[in-house]
């Protein structure tokens, strides 16, 4: 298909300030004038529009990672396992093996960040909480073994991804968590971190995937929601924001356009007859451009906006944005839209758990053997649905 980018009537999608210059309107031209540039730079090299997944770059980008980081990553030391939850992830949407030693390793260490009370902490000897225990058993689930799965101390206090992936899903775990997420959906029909605030990308799609794992995603607004969520992506760019009246962000990618999916499903069940049957209900060809184009580091890895630096958090959700983007359905219907070479195409990713559909079903035939424990220690229902932001508290912590 042709690109957007080169269509004249691209142009026209530029941010209209109406004459009143603000702060933010200053911020939203630079980042058009800088994707402006890519644009024409890339017009310049290729006659042919062709966008090209950088795959070998990627590859030994997340290759280094996962024995050595440099000293910037300093800042993440109570982050390791989304570190390693970040690089394996990336790596299974590029359909590159671990190699058997490496997952070993990886196990070992995830094992010294387990608490002997439950969970897993930032890094060993830390305290336990449920950001790193979901990114651990995310990461211990793609790599899919034996030694992984039997690092997972069932007992340990974990929110609905965990929960549900390792069949410790009880009534009693979640008793009043649906009925805190509801509140936390605001008139703008996004959902925000505690009642009250501002609807944030991250945040609505935590609570939103949450309830869709506890099976009460009808009790939101679907239809706000919807409106607030396609309204996210930027008309000039192609990618989303994070939240209105902000810029556009590689990371959201996944964090606007997996919501999707779960609203797609919802309507699906609703008996909404207008659905597509081969499209998800945003522009999947304009946010492929734009991580194509614009996210990706000439050296590997990929990155929030044009000008930005790499890191392994962006080069996960740009990756598992441009998945969503490329695959529609699920395994009964199954639709893709691949923008230039068949080569740029990745893995599908599981748009409830962010790992790939096979290792879902994986863990789930595996934990569903063992019983649900008898003893679930629970929290409070504030902290358990609190937890269901948990890989976007780790999305904070890399954005600061």
């Amino acid at each position: 298909p042709t690109l957007r980018c080169f269509n004249e009537h691209h142009c026209a999608e530029l941010f209209p300030d109406d004459g009143v210059v603000t702060v933010t309107s200053e911020e939203q031209k630079k980042v058009e004038r800088n994707i402006e540039e890519v644009i024409s730079v890339y017009k310049q090299i290729h006659s042919l529009p062709e966008p090209t997944l950088l795959r070998e770059q990627h590859y030994q980008y997340l290759k280094k990672g996962l024995r050595t980081l440099s000293d910037a990553y300093e800042c993440l030391d109570a982050s390791r396992p989304w570190l390693c939850y970040w690089i394996l992830h990336s790596l299974e949407l590029l359909e590159e093996p671990i190699p058997a030693a490496v997952a070993s390793d990886v196990c070992q260490f995830l094992a010294r960040c387990q608490s002997p009370t439950g969970g897993f902490a930032g890094g060993p000897r830390q305290h336990a909480h449920l950001a790193p225990t979901y990114a651990a058993v995310n990461a211990l689930c793609i790599i899919g073994t034996e030694e992984a799965y039997s690092v997972i101390d069932r007992s340990a206090y974990c929110a609905a991804s965990v929960a549900s992936l390792t069949n410790i899903l009880t009534p009693r775990l979640f008793d009043d968590t649906p009925g805190w997420i509801l509140r936390c959906q605001n008139w703008e029909g996004g959902l925000g971190g505690v009642p009250g605030l501002e609807a944030h990308g991250g945040y609505t799609f935590c609570g939103t995937a949450a309830m869709v794992i506890l099976g009460k995603e009808h009790m939101l607004d679907l239809k706000a929601l919807l409106r607030w969520t396609v309204s996210r992506q930027m008309r000039y760019e192609g990618g989303f924001q994070g939240r209105c009246n902000k810029l556009v962000d590689g990371c959201y990618s996944f964090w606007q356009a997996g919501l999707l999916p779960l609203l797609h499903r919802a309507f699906f069940r609703d008996g909404e007859s207008e659905l597509s049957l081969q499209r998800w209900m945003f522009e999947q060809q304009a946010l492929q451009e734009y991580i194509l184009l614009c996210c990706q580091n000439p050296a590997g890895g990929l990155v929030d906006k044009p000008g930005k630096s790499r890191d392994f958090y962006h080069t996960c959700y740009c990756l598992s944005g441009l998945s969503i983007a490329q695959h529609f359905g699920n395994m009964d219907l199954h639709h893709e839209l691949i923008l230039g070479k068949q080569e740029n195409r990745l893995a599908p990713t599981h748009p409830v758990y962010n790992i790939c559909p096979e290792k879902v079903a994986q863990a789930l035939q595996h934990f569903h053997q063992l019983p649900v424990p008898d003893q679930i220690t629970s929290a409070s229902a504030t902290t358990s649905a609190s937890a269901s932001s948990n890989q976007q508290s780790a999305a904070d912590s890399e954005q600061s």
